[in-house]
């Protein structure tokens, strides 16, 4: 029988440590060695940020405090793969508004007995978020912002972190309707949102709340304790955060200011082409380049009916891209868009809203003219002119 000698394939074994360490991976002189594994260095970087790597996803008993497990898990399953888009009567499709929530769980105090680690937030932090909430210039008028919750609309911010000075944990969110401007009364709408949560979570919740209006988007920081209203610890589960908050408040707005038409999208999406900041259109075209080398916006291109029907406002947002210096078009209708897209828009998003945050506050002091947007240098910019 002939053999070809040049005939062969690699087969990948597991990853070992080959540096020849005796005593890899455990304790000596308490120092923890080199772990004898690729995933006992990770489990290792894991500890290290504070993590605990049994709770990973398909180990230990669960997939971890906030994720599969906790209340309004059986709510989130039946939001998470629910379309935004339907048709009406007269089959024209419409959309739900659009509402982005952001979320955060604070850790306060550790479990009793357990050592309190580097990934806790001190009470001294706690109290610098309450008056960053609470801070000149976030109101419609440029005033204080103000703390209100379910019943009260000037609540006392500091009772509430003092209620919950030894909670385990505290649940911070950011809420931001996409037609914000347009909500009779802010609190309200936060206040609909809040007593669904709790419907969705089977328990009362203590939180506060501040609305926002120092930038393009109104949006409302909203706190939670992390208790149940029987004093237990509340645990929610991370498709709720994920997903099921976003699709209430988006229940909410549109109640409140109705569905959208497609025209009605298509005009917002209009407006974002020239925008100096990360956009919808900028979420499309990095969607579609991913797991390719290039978006591909030629018109006999088989893609998806949303890109169809908003191919000439994508290509306009490319070129825009590319006069940023963000994307390039290598051939006639295909684009690749660069990794440092999406940070620098955010970044430009971030600057101008600060940047027009301090004009307001100059505009009421009657000192804009005299300090136009032209002179403002953001912090860490080297100044090349005298002062």
């Amino acid at each position: 029988m002939a053999h070809d000698e040049d005939d062969f394939r690699i087969r990948p074994g597991k990853i070992r440590d080959r540096g020849g360490r005796l005593g890899a991976g455990r304790r000596i002189g308490g120092v923890c060695g080199r772990p004898a594994s690729f995933i006992g260095e990770v489990h290792q970087a894991i500890r290290r940020a504070g993590g605990n790597p049994s709770r990973l996803a398909g180990t230990g008993r669960g997939s971890g405090r906030f994720n599969a497990r906790g209340r309004g898990a059986a709510a989130a399953r039946t939001l998470k793969d629910r379309s935004a888009w339907s048709r009406d009567g007269s089959s024209a499709r419409t959309r739900s508004r659009r509402v982005a929530v952001k979320a955060r769980v604070v850790k306060l105090n550790p479990r009793r007995g357990a050592v309190r680690g580097r990934q806790f937030v001190s009470a001294k932090a706690v109290d610098a978020h309450l008056r960053y909430l609470e801070r000149d210039g976030v109101t419609r008028d440029g005033e204080k912002g103000q703390v209100y919750s379910a019943e009260r609309d000037v609540e006392d911010g500091r009772a509430f972190l003092d209620r919950g000075h030894e909670d385990r944990h505290q649940f911070r969110f950011i809420v931001s309707a996409e037609d914000g401007v347009e909500l009779a009364d802010p609190r309200e709408t936060t206040r609909d949102l809040m007593k669904q949560m709790e419907a969705d979570l089977g328990t009362k919740l203590d939180w506060i709340a501040v609305d926002h209006h120092n930038t393009g988007h109104p949006h409302t920081h909203v706190l939670v304790r992390g208790i149940t209203e029987d004093g237990k610890t509340l645990n929610i589960a991370g498709d709720y955060i994920a997903y099921g908050i976003r699709e209430r408040a988006s229940e909410i707005v549109t109640l409140e200011l109705g569905r959208q038409t497609e025209q009605e999208v298509t005009r917002g999406l209009e407006r974002e082409v020239d925008a100096d900041r990360f956009t919808r259109l900028d979420r499309m075209l990095i969607a579609e380049q991913r797991g390719q080398e290039f978006t591909d916006l030629r018109p006999d291109k088989d893609m998806l009916a949303t890109f169809r029907q908003n191919r000439a406002l994508l290509i306009e947002r490319a070129r825009k891209l590319e006069r940023m210096g963000l994307a390039t078009e290598i051939e006639t209708g295909r684009w690749m868009v660069s990794s440092r897209a999406e940070p620098t828009l955010r970044e430009l998003g971030e600057r101008g809203d600060i940047i027009k945050t301090m004009h307001r506050a100059l505009e009421d002091h009657g000192l804009a003219e005299e300090r136009g947007p032209g002179q403002y240098v953001m912090h860490r910019r080297t100044i090349t002119e005298p002062v």
